[in-house]
Order: structure tokens, then C-alpha cells, then sequence
């Protein structure tokens, strides 16, 4: 499958812009909840990868619920018509306006992190006369082989609580008339691309499930194993979609839930990544000793990830067919050595005023422009 791009339409636009292809992306979700469907799955979408509206409309009307790390996040979610009740707050550090937006809005659960944040959410709540339901992070020191920037489930990674302080903890919930325990909460990082991460996290969350009835803990309604799924970031043609079946049979297969407890994931990357790219208009091809550069207009400020994750996204010459490859490095205007998008890409000859895709942007990409050097945004064209 070969993404089709209305070209004549990036000729008349201002670039550079994100191009979302709408089709492919409700092709994704109905692949999601074909797969999910088997076993009664619950998934929420991770917004920090895209909070495009169009994005966040298209995800809310196929039924899935949040995953948010922001009060801003929580005020989008429901602005696109997710449902409070499925709407989830993680993070580190939830200030106390985040945490009373999400009390005053009626969300889900907060996926506390530390012993702190969960005194703090239980004296709110106790202010504003409301229960949060909490969900505890723990941190499965599970080490998922990803860049360690995306990592999320080491003991010396910022996210989630040690095992040693959970039973405390759920006491206090129990204890409290303005805290609901729910369940427990897991993440152990991002663009995970096998699947032995997953089934090391099932084993590590059997042992403390079983250790945790031990101690006479067994009001535990769900599990929240997070997200993290990896997407094909060399060849998304040949894999638009994510191989979402063996993912959800494998946590079916491995995780052994207790009668009546909810498995929820929260996807992202692989929800959004393929169906978004950004498109750029070629400014100079500069001969260079020993190299040659094709500086187009997008630059780290609208996709980041090739300068701060070291990421390599397929770069294509939309405009170009039929010509001799050549190689370049493809580079933007930032007055930054690390504002390079590929270095010695093998492409149709590029000329002045090309068109030029970076693929699979969907995912942390605009979500994470910005507007230095005076930059102006990124448009956007979702169709």
C-alpha cells in the first residue's frame, strides 16, 4: 500500500505543512478495535503524540477514550468529545489546577507517581467534596531496548513508584473517603519493536499481583499496561499499519487477569504515526565540497525528532519521478549543525521548489513544533 499525496494541492499551499491521510487512519482504528474486540480490551489514545483536532475528532468518534498528560490535554479531549469517565491523567508533575481540572471535569483516573501526588490529589478532592479514582504507577524496571530518552520503565528513570511503597499506598486509598483505588498502572517506554518487552512486563505484573493478594489486596479493577508499540519508520508503505493482532494476543495470552478486572493500553505512536507526513518545498540544492545539500524549508522546529532522538524518517522527492538518483543531505534554514533530516539520502535529482515528504510524522511531530527562530507553525491538509 502506497500512500497516494494530492500533490497539486502541496503546489498551491504554503510549506511546510502536515499532511494527514484520513482513510489510513480510520483504516488503524478499525484494525484496533477488530483486534481489541477479541478479548474486550479497553484502549486510550496517548494525545501527546498528536492532539491535532481533526486527529482527536476522528479518534474520539471511533470510541476510544484518553490518555492525557496535561490539563491542556484533559481541556482538548473533552473539547473533541472524548468522555470524561474515559479519560486518564499520568504524568510526573500534575499541578494542583491540572489535578482540579480533572476532579471538576469527572475524568476517569489519575495515574499517581508518587506518595505526594497522592496526598495532594486526596486533599483537593476533599476540598472540592469529590472522589478521585487513582490508579498507581509502578515502575517494572523493565528494560524495553529503546532510545534511552523514550525509556520509561528503569528503576533509574523519573516515571512511577516502587513496589516496596504500593501496599501502603493502596491502604491510604482504602482508608480515604476522597480517593477510589482502581487498579495499577504501567508503562515501560516507546517505539518498542519486539515483542519480548511485552511479555517480560506480563510476567513482572503476575508476581505482583500474586504477592500483592497475599498481603490481602484483591480490590485491584484494572490494568493499565500502557503503550509503546513501535511503527516501521523505514518502510511505511509496506507496513502502514502496526501489527496490532499479536500485540493484544500476547498480553491475552500472558497476563493472567483476574474475574472481572479490565485490561486498558494506551497507544500512540502506533495509532497516528503512518497516516501523517511533512511536507516541504525545496529552497537550494548547494554544491558543497564533497557533499551536496537539499535545504528545504521545514526545519527542527517543525519535526524535532531527527536532531533530538537521533530518528530517521524515509524521505521521499515527491516531485521528482523519473529523474537519476543522487545523493544529498537533507537539511532545513535553523541556525542549529543538528537541524539535518537525513545525511546522504539517495533521491530523484532534486531541483529548487520540489516537493519533499518526510514520512511517518504523524506521531510527535506537529504536536511538538515550535516556534524558534521566530518560525512560523506548520499548516496543516487532513483528508
Amino acid at each position: 500500500m502506497s500512500m497516494k499525496f494530492p500533490i497539486e494541492r502541496f503546489r498551491k499551499a504554503a510549506t511546510p505543512l502536515y499532511y494527514y491521510d484520513m482513510e489510513l487512519l480510520q483504516q488503524t482504528l478499525d484494525k484496533i478495535k477488530g483486534s481489541v474486540s477479541r478479548y474486550g480490551f479497553n484502549v486510550h489514545y496517548a494525545m501527546k503524540a498528536n492532539a491535532n483536532p481533526a486527529i482527536l475528532r476522528r479518534i474520539s468518534e471511533a470510541g476510544f477514550g484518553a490518555d492525557t498528560v496535561s490539563g491542556g490535554e484533559i481541556a482538548a479531549a473533552i473539547n473533541a468529545g472524548f468522555k470524561a469517565e474515559d479519560i486518564v491523567f499520568a504524568g510526573v508533575g500534575k499541578t494542583d489546577g491540572e489535578i482540579l481540572l480533572g476532579l471538576r471535569e469527572g475524568i476517569g483516573c489519575f495515574n499517581v507517581e508518587s506518595a505526594q501526588e497522592l496526598e495532594i490529589i486526596e486533599q483537593l478532592a476533599l476540598e472540592e467534596r469529590k472522589v478521585a479514582r487513582v490508579a498507581l504507577r509502578i515502575n517494572p524496571n523493565i528494560d524495553a531496548h529503546t532510545h534511552h530518552y523514550i525509556t520509561t520503565g528503569l528503576e533509574e528513570n523519573k516515571f512511577g513508584l516502587d513496589i516496596s511503597v504500593v501496599p501502603q499506598m493502596i491502604q491510604k486509598c482504602m482508608q480515604s473517603k476522597a480517593l477510589s483505588f482502581v487498579g495499577l498502572h504501567f508503562h515501560i517506554g516507546s517505539q518498542i519493536t519486539t515483542l519480548e518487552p511485552y511479555r517480560m512486563l506480563c510476567e513482572r505484573i503476575n508476581a505482583i499481583q500474586n504477592d500483592l493478594e497475599q498481603q490481602g489486596m484483591t480490590s485491584i479493577k484494572s490494568i493499565n499496561v500502557g503503550g509503546g508499540l513501535g511503527v516501521d519508520y523505514d518502510d511505511p508503505d509496506k507496513h502502514p499499519i502496526a501489527d496490532f493482532d499479536p500485540y493484544f494476543a500476547l498480553f491475552h495470552n500472558h497476563l493472567k487477569l483476574r474475574d472481572g478486572q479490565q485490561l486498558h493500553f494506551e497507544l500512540g505512536r502506533a495509532v497516528v504515526a503512518q497516516c501523517g507526513s511533512l511536507i516541504t518545498r525545496v529552497i537550494y540544492v548547494k554544491e558543497g565540497i564533497g557533499k551536496r545539500f537539499a535545504i528545504v524549508d521545514a526545519g527542527m522546529t517543525d519535526l524535532i525528532r531527527p536532531a533530538l532522538y537521533q530518528a530517521h524518517h524515509k524521505i521521499e522527492n515527491l516531485t521528482g519521478a523519473g529523474r537519476e538518483l543522487r545523493q544529498y543531505d537533507v537539511v532545513g534554514p535553523i541556525c542549529e549543525s543538528s537541524d539535518v533530516f537525513g545525511h546522504d539520502e539517495m533521491l530523484p535529482e532534486v531541483h529548487r521548489g520540489d516537493l519533499i515528504a518526510l514520512r511517518s510524522a504523524g506521531a510527535y511531530g506537529e504536536v511538538m513544533a515550535s516556534r524558534y527562530n521566530l518560525r512560523s507553525l506548520p499548516g496543516c491538509i487532513a483528508e
